[in-house]
């Protein structure tokens, strides 16, 4: 009966091995390519449309801004008869009047408003390319939680599939009089901690893909296959290299320096409206030969201007420019300080999960696996007790386990320091 043990074991530690680091055969679509889903998300997400045409809007009104005004067409009868009001010819002075008049801005109005507006159309732009750049962190965020999961379902199978050898075995020895009906017990709740635990990542698995599917403007339940293997690639750039590159990339640090000059821009303009407007007008005036004269045509020519008299409403409008321009400026030198903060950051969480790899890679696995093995042996020949070979198996998938969550959070630090930067670094 013990070499039917031994061999229910070696069966059992066969099947692990097999199974290890394999998925279950099924109909799983095939593999998504992260590239791909990141420019799916791009082009498809409601909310970068929505961002695409806000930019645009600010286009169309920076063409409108520094335009004139329409000119002022006038049509109107001069000095008419109220007896006779149709009667050109009966007095000297009744006339036909059409006139023309311009309001034309004070010099460089014009110039700044254009200006102004066009500074909003770029921080548009840089805040469109943003939610872009964020869209992308969330759908890489997403495509590692799900490879992280998909890991946990394979290990949980191949836990069930050996937890179901070893509980053959214990029972098998009890039945014998080799065991105790307590191992027997033991392996079965941990089965029924696995099962649920197993609920519980199908639950996570499900939530994950209709997650990702709404980045991707998807309906809920389209099926995203089994997520492949997570590369580690090093970043190729220091501290210093980070931060060069993020003033080049980053988009908010460009929109938030259009913001800056657009302050400046409006405070100029502010400034200008001490300065009148000027109105130019032009009538001509068509007489008929009336009272023994000859009705000669006249014309009036005049220009005419505002007095900026109420200072106080355009010295508001310069603190409000200098209000907004001041606000650009602390939040242009706080997402430098973040930036700065949250390169050093994601730099030493990388350092730290990469050299994890290593050791899990390299050391800590390998003994795992080695431990386990030589306990299901000493089980075998009644060298161990039935809890220490459990917890050897537990540790096992633990440590395996830990090896993919620390390459999902290597991958998830990358994808926030690439949103932080402006651009992909593994290129």
């Amino acid at each position: 009966m013990a070499t039917w043990v031994n061999r229910q074991l070696l069966t059992g530690m066969v099947l692990f091995l097999l199974l290890l680091g394999t998925r279950a055969w099924g109909t799983d679509p095939p593999a998504p390519d992260l590239p791909a889903l990141v420019q799916e998300a791009v082009s498809r997400n409601p909310s970068i449309e929505a961002s695409e045409a806000q930019w645009q809007t600010f286009l169309a009104k920076a063409q409108q801004a520094g335009s004139f005004d329409d000119p002022m067409l006038m049509l109107g009868i001069n000095n008419g008869l109220v007896n006779d009001p149709f009667a050109f010819d009966q007095d000297g002075m009744t006339s036909k009047v059409i006139g023309l008049s311009q309001k034309l801005p004070f010099f460089g109005k014009r110039a700044l408003a254009r200006e102004a507006a066009s500074l909003e159309a770029v921080s548009a732009q840089a805040r469109h390319e943003e939610r872009k750049l964020a869209l992308a962190a969330l759908v890489k965020e997403v495509y590692a939680r799900l490879f992280l999961v998909d890991k946990a379902q394979d290990i949980l199978t191949r836990n069930l599939q050996v937890m179901e050898t070893v509980i053959r075995a214990a029972e098998t020895r009890y039945g014998v009089g080799e065991g105790r009906q307590q191992d027997v017990l033991r392996a079965q709740v941990e089965r029924s901690r696995l099962l649920e635990a197993q609920i519980g990542l199908d639950q996570q698995r499900r939530s994950l893909q209709a997650n990702l599917n709404r980045l991707l403007a998807r309906p809920a339940d389209t099926p995203i296959g089994p997520i492949a293997d997570l590369d580690t690639p090093p970043v190729p750039y220091g501290a210093d290299e980070l931060r060069r590159l993020a003033e080049e990339k980053r988009p908010l640090l460009a929109g938030l320096t259009a913001q800056i000059d657009k302050g400046k821009a409006e405070e100029a303009l502010a400034q200008k409206a001490f300065y009148p407007d000027f109105t130019l007008s032009l009538e001509y005036m068509q007489r008929e030969p009336a009272m023994g004269g000859e009705g000669d045509d006249m014309y009036s020519a005049a220009v005419s201007f505002n007095l900026p008299v109420w200072r106080e409403r355009r010295q508001a409008r310069v603190a409000e420019a200098q209000a907004q321009k001041a606000t650009a400026q602390a939040e242009l030198h706080d997402l430098r300080n973040a930036i700065d903060g949250g390169i050093a950051d994601l730099l030493a969480k990388l350092d730290r999960a990469g050299r994890l790899l290593d050791l899990y890679r390299g050391g800590i696995l390998p003994q795992s696996t080695h431990a386990f093995e030589s306990a299901q042996i000493a089980y075998s020949n009644n060298q161990v007790d039935f809890s220490r070979m459990l917890n050897s198996l537990t540790t096992l998938f633990n440590d395996e386990r830990q090896l993919y969550q620390t390459m999902a959070d290597y991958r998830l630090n990358l994808a926030q320091l690439e949103a932080l930067v402006g651009t992909d670094l593994t290129k």
